[in-house]
């Protein structure tokens, strides 16, 4: 009976973790990225503000709010990697906010604002920059085009490679790890892809 029970508690232990495995392939492929937003379903993410956050097509959009509205990660990372796909009009505010330690408080100084934003006022911290950490000169222009936005935090290592060039880069440690969090300001926001990748 006792050698019956142990094949038993094996074959439990064996099935187990195949099904984990199994579970975790679904959500991570082979090289270790981990899609937050496919398309379908905004599982890892919650809403503050009242942007009218909808999925087109497989698309993410928002277009209209009466505030500055973040769709915010449900789980908190350290060090990573995000690609992010998206387009907005030339008129949008938006942005990959990172490392934002209140998940109900998002903000430049609360967290390290990534920022898409083509027509800022101050051009300096406009699209592909690290707002108040690493300017970007020149801006490169998100308007009107699908593009596609790499972050990197690793440690205090910060840097942003937009449509494939370097755009900013900082060594800061104000914060060390947090969720992640996409703006809706103004204009037209769509993402397509979300992504991370532990370090």
């Amino acid at each position: 009976m006792r050698r019956f029970s142990a094949l038993a508690a094996a074959l439990l232990v064996a099935a187990i973790g195949t099904l984990a495995c199994t579970h975790r392939s679904a959500a991570q492929s082979n090289d270790g990225w981990i899609v937050l937003f496919d398309g379908k379903n905004l599982d890892h993410f919650s809403p503050i503000g009242d942007a009218n956050w909808r999925i087109e097509d497989g698309v993410l959009v928002a277009d209209k709010a009466s505030k500055i509205s973040y769709l915010v990660s449900k789980d908190d990372y350290t060090d990573y990697q995000i690609r992010a796909e998206f387009w907005v009009s030339d008129d949008a505010n938006s942005g990959v906010f990172i490392r934002c330690d209140d998940p109900k408080k998002i903000g430049a100084k609360e967290c390290y604002e990534c920022n898409i934003f083509d027509k800022r006022p101050d051009p300096s911290y406009g699209t592909g920059a690290i707002v108040y950490v690493a300017e970007v000169n020149p801006m490169p222009k998100a308007g009107g085009k699908w593009s596609t936005m790499e972050i990197t935090a690793k440690g205090r290592d910060l840097s942003i490679v937009f449509d494939g060039k370097p755009t900013a880069s900082a060594r800061v440690g104000l914060h060390d790890k947090g969720h992640i969090a996409l703006q809706f300001g103004v204009g037209t926001v769509k993402f397509r892809k979300v992504e991370i990748k532990p370090l």
